[in-house]
């Protein structure tokens, strides 16, 4: 297995990544699939994401809560639409998919679509 090095603001521990919530490993392994499979470089993924938090503008925020890994989503967003795996039109219908299954879903259960 391919062992990364942690990106700028990623919580760590001495043995890696660590994960609050399960949505927070999903977007890791996406983001190292879509490297492994050549959709992007890991430098251009670093370089996204990087992009991502600095944009954001407060440092001191970006591994608040959720925002280190809603940076992570938002610059998986961006790169794929930049790769033309998908159109804007339908990611709109995917998020859309994922906000009606979140909605739905009893509270405490996984959310799927």
């Amino acid at each position: 297995m391919t062992r990364y090095n942690p990106l700028p603001f990623q919580p760590c521990d001495e043995n890696g990544p660590v994960f609050d919530e399960p949505w927070h490993a999903q977007a890791f392994a996406l983001a190292v699939h879509l490297s492994e499979s050549g959709v992007f470089s890991w430098r251009e993924w670093t370089e996204a994401i990087t992009k991502e938090i600095m944009n954001a503008g407060d440092l001191e925020q970006a591994n608040v809560e959720n925002t280190y890994y809603k940076h992570w989503v938002y610059a998986l967003e961006k790169i794929i639409k930049q790769k033309n795996i998908i159109s804007n039109k339908e990611l709109k219908i995917k998020l859309e998919e994922w906000r009606m299954a979140y909605l739905n879903t009893p509270h405490g259960n996984p959310v799927t679509l």
